[in-house]
């Protein structure tokens, strides 16, 4: 494969940001890490699940948190992050590994699965900022695919001429520190084939202060195309610091995609929907995907059935105009790409 064309490298940037470089570091060690703190910080009380607590670690952070509403139990944001005695439930159909990604097949080297042809995904971190309840890989085995984000990992990407993009993913890539990642970055830039990286990332949401000087120039200075997919559910979940985050972004030259789960009690409703399109346009993101739910065990009281899904999807088209509807997908193992059931 020829060598691809590459972006001209930027300049480094002289930007004033509206935090310091360590911020995101002492907002995420401040996050609440018991139910019971964050309850009572919305002026709320129990009950609580153990149980599930146990089952899947709590985290939220603070800027998550003062985004939601005050003495509002059914508030849509909390619903995504407080542990419930639905977790418990067993279902049919749902398992620990829903899309497949432990199984050798998936893998190319520790630390690299690959799913679709001509891009392969790196878990760069096995946390995140936010421990999302009806997050996919909540029974990931992160020990037995952790990586040095170099050797092995970087190896199995440079000897594979077919792989045109990286996608960073995780848990959630943006918790590798600056030095690492921008080494990272770096590393992926010196290999000819590789013209794109892609960070799929809950941070630019729940911890925006994240997007530091150094990271920024990172991504500006590598000459690859960077896209970045956030991800928001809920119209509300978009702040002035978000905002402001992802202006930084789109001037460090990425992309700016957003992908959205379906989810009960959360956003299954056309008009919070719309909502949620309108404010990421607002912020310089385009709508990119809404998923169905990945049917992993302890996820199903979030399940919207595809029915109801596509009419959800109907009415954002008559709502909507066509660049602000996302793509209404599900993951299928085994499948070419994801199935999009609705353009």
């Amino acid at each position: 494969m020829t060598e691809v064309a590459r972006r001209p490298l930027a300049a480094p940037r002289a930007v004033a940001l509206p935090w310091s470089s360590s911020d995101w570091k002492t907002e995420l060690a401040q996050s609440f890490r018991r139910p019971e703190d964050l309850l009572f910080h919305l002026g709320l009380a129990g009950p609580l699940s153990r149980e599930a607590e146990s089952e899947f670690s709590f985290l939220v952070t603070r800027h998550f948190a003062s985004r939601m509403r005050r003495n509002d139990p059914e508030d849509p944001l909390l619903r995504q992050v407080l542990p419930a005695p639905d977790e418990l439930v067993r279902r049919d159909g749902f398992t620990a590994d829903a899309l497949d990604e432990t199984t050798p097949s998936s893998s190319k080297a520790r630390g690299l699965l690959q799913k679709y042809e001509g891009r392969a995904l790196l878990l760069a971190a096995g946390a995140c900022a936010i421990n999302c309840r009806y997050c996919f890989r909540r029974s990931f085995p992160y020990t037995e695919h952790r990586t040095a984000l170099g050797g092995p990992v970087l190896d199995a990407i440079r000897s594979d001429a077919t792989l045109s993009e990286v996608i960073l993913s995780g848990g959630d890539p943006l918790l590798v520190d600056d030095f690492r990642f921008a080494r990272l970055i770096a590393e992926l830039a010196e290999i000819p084939h590789v013209r794109r990286v892609r960070i799929h990332s809950r941070i630019p949401i729940v911890l925006p202060q994240r997007a530091t000087a150094p990271l920024l120039d990172a991504l500006s200075e590598s000459g690859l195309q960077i896209v970045v997919v956030a991800h928001a559910n809920h119209p509300r979940e978009l702040s002035p610091e978000s905002a402001r985050g992802f202006e930084l972004f789109r001037e460090a030259g990425a992309t700016l995609l957003n992908q959205s789960v379906l989810l009960a009690g959360v956003n299954d409703d056309a008009s919070v929907l719309a909502e949620l399109s309108e404010t990421l346009f607002r912020q310089g993101v385009l709508p990119y995907y809404l998923h169905l739910l990945d049917r992993v065990t302890g996820t199903g009281h979030f399940e919207v059935d595809e029915d109801r899904a596509r009419e959800l999807h109907q009415e954002l088209q008559a709502i909507l105009p066509g660049y602000l509807v996302p793509r209404l997908a599900r993951e299928v193992p085994g499948e070419a790409s994801k199935v999009v059931l609705g353009r």
